[in-house]
């Protein structure tokens, strides 16, 4: 009958009552306790969902915000009337029906954070939390936040929910600010009553699983060596592409993680510390690792994919400092690790494609080696075209070669001080380290040039080809990057050899017309032998200008240049033997047996226009589009 009669209603009666026990005197904290838990009791029951249909179909924290907040604080105030009877007397039974209370409300808090995360996964999208966030906001909580929080402030966690609501000026905003606001009011409660690592456990589940679902939809999925070296350049360029893109959105995304992160969990820096880590590390090492991957193990010649491991150095190195930043923790430091040895690998792979690339132009492929009409090289024109591309990354390049050649010694290539004021002359005034880079590699290029001119069989035809393709460099340098790495100075003194090849290849090429107008001069007071040296000059000319018309000159500047050079020596000359008074005293039959005879074979005018017909040739080469295949 006593069983029956006292039969437990309410599962809060649902305990073991103890034996009867002699009357003691109940202590300060056990009166405390017993007055909690009457409090707290009612609430907490009545969010049970074993108990309660309604508690099972309601969200709290949604649709009953004030009582929310009153669950939260009667959860705090039994955790503190728990402690302070634990230390008076932890044998004591209230202890057991308060952690049995206390265990049937964190049940409830775990399924309010779960619901929290989940249906705000769009508001507390990582990339849009960065949005919001300011670039300090990391470093200020990361170093204020421990001594900020009071975990038993439930006035100031209002009035933080009240301002950012009335703060926010779209109804997005004010869902994000409650929800962060709410998440932190759970997480708070949970740990300081000592269930963290159950809050931690929901909290990574949830947050883990959009990282790294927003990584797979960003095209970066996880690819072993092997699988890498079997693929098309094609296909890896690809890769690439989508990894660059991935980049971009994947910082904003770690940087949001980690102001979500160090808000919701500000009253602990091991905890945020902790579950940042495990969120975000997979993730983040699969991203950071892909660039290694592909400067260790594609098949193609380090030129060939160069330009593609500048962007991916460009991506990581832009992004160093925030991914210093967000992965500050000691438990990330395999994070900054694996972008720091791709770092590192990519610029040991771009260095060796500058070597190669130098190989290729000393070794040159191109066949035939020489032009015809000495027109601008095959291998002028890639190189050139090369060296354009690479001064669009000259401060990346810069870093590289610095980075990459401080533990070497000598660390860079000596060069002519007449070719290139460079570092190696003045150590007070050095140059950045790509400059001298680069001009040794045209300077390469040069000298492979030179060595090709020496096969024309015609001497002239060598100075004309090297103006020819150098004036071709100094336009390319002149019209790119590369100006800012040369510099004004290189470029006159590139110039002033542009002009020594072409008065050169005047001097040669057409040194034996002027050499017969230089004799018509000596022997015009000779009939006889003015007759036979007008021959000579219309025989020179036409064999020079037969044999220089199939030169070409593709610059129009220097086309001009040399044309106005070549009549200004000729036309003179010629134009003052024509109308001497010699030839205008003849007689008429005289000048009629030299018409007949054709010695006088051509006018002034017909000189100038033949020259200025020089080098026109449609078939000259025009510049190809700017690859990167070099």
């Amino acid at each position: 009958m006593r069983s029956l009669c006292f039969q437990a209603r309410t599962p809060s009666f649902a305990f073991p009552s103890s034996r009867a026990s002699p009357v003691r005197s109940i202590s300060a904290p056990e009166l405390a306790m017993e007055r909690v838990i009457q409090l707290v009791e009612p609430v907490i029951l009545k969010w049970n969902p074993d108990f309660s249909t309604y508690a099972r179909v309601t969200s709290l924290f949604y649709e009953e915000k004030t009582e929310a907040l009153e669950f939260v604080k009667c959860v705090n105030d039994l955790q503190q009337a728990m402690q302070s009877l634990v230390s008076e007397d932890s044998n004591s039974e209230k202890l057991v029906r308060a952690h049995w209370l206390m265990q049937m409300a964190m049940k409830r808090l775990q399924k309010e954070l779960y619901q929290i995360l989940s249906l705000n996964r769009s508001h507390l999208d990582p990339e849009s939390v960065s949005v919001r966030s300011s670039r300090t906001s990391i470093s200020t909580r990361s170093s204020a936040s421990d001594d900020d929080v009071d975990e038993g402030d439930d006035d100031r966690r209002d009035a933080h929910a009240a301002g950012a609501s009335s703060y926010s000026s779209s109804e997005v905003e004010e869902v994000y600010s409650i929800a962060m606001a709410d998440l932190k009011s759970i997480t708070d409660c949970m740990i300081s009553s000592g269930y963290g690592k159950e809050c931690i456990g929901i909290y990574k589940v949830v947050r883990k699983s959009i990282i790294e679902e927003g990584i797979y939809r960003l095209g970066v999925e996880k690819l072993s060596a092997s699988q890498v070296q079997k693929m098309k350049w094609e296909a890896v360029e690809t890769k690439i592409k989508s990894w660059l893109d991935a980049v971009k959105v994947s910082i904003k995304t770690f940087y949001g993680e980690r102001v979500l992160c160090d808000h919701v969990f500000a009253s602990s820096k091991s905890v945020r510390e902790s579950c940042f880590g495990e969120i975000t590390r997979d993730g983040a090492a699969l991203l950071f690792e892909f660039p290694e991957l592909i400067a260790r193990n594609t098949k193609k010649s380090p030129s060939e994919k160069m330009f593609r491991l500048l962007d991916m150095y460009t991506a990581v190195s832009e992004n160093w400092p925030e991914i210093e930043v967000v992965f500050s923790f000691s438990s990330t430091a395999a994070v900054r690790s694996i972008a720091l040895n791709s770092l590192i690998r990519l610029g040991q792979s771009v260095q060796a494609s500058l070597g190669d690339f130098q190989s290729k132009i000393l070794k040159d492929s191109f066949k035939p080696s020489i032009v015809p009409g000495c027109g601008v090289h095959p291998l002028t024109i890639d190189t050139m075209n090369f060296l354009c591309l690479l001064a669009d990354y000259r401060n990346v390049l810069d870093d590289i070669i610095v980075s990459e050649e401080k533990p070497k010694s000598p660390a860079r290539p000596p060069l002519p001080e007449s070719y290139f004021d460079s570092p190696d002359r003045d150590s007070n005034t050095s140059a950045p380290a790509i400059s001298v880079r680069i001009a040794w590699l045209v300077l390469v290029l040069l000298c492979k040039l030179d060595g090709k001119s020496k096969k024309y069989n015609d001497v002239s035809f060598s100075y004309l080809f090297l103006a020819n393709n150098l004036q071709y460099v100094v336009s390319k340098v002149r019209s790119s990057n590369l100006h800012y790495l040369l510099g004004d100075d290189w470029i006159q003194k590139q110039e002033e050899k542009i002009n020594q090849f072409a008065a050169s290849y005047e001097r040669i090429g057409w040194g034996n017309v002027l050499g017969q107008l230089q004799t018509i001069e000596e022997k015009s007071s000779r009939e006889a032998s003015l007759e036979e040296t007008f021959k000579r000059f219309n025989s020179s000319f036409d064999s020079t200008y037969r044999r220089q018309s199939s030169s070409t000159v593709p610059d129009q500047e220097l086309r001009e240049r040399i044309k106005m050079s070549i009549e200004q020596k000729i036309l003179p000359a010629y134009r003052a033997l024509y109308d001497s008074d010699t030839h205008r005293a003849e007689s008429a039959m005289r000048r009629r047996r030299i018409a007949q005879n054709s010695v006088v074979k051509y006018e002034p005018e017909d000189i100038s226009r033949r020259i200025s017909e020089l080098f026109s040739d449609p078939k000259s080469q025009r510049p190809v589009a700017v690859t990167a295949s070099m």
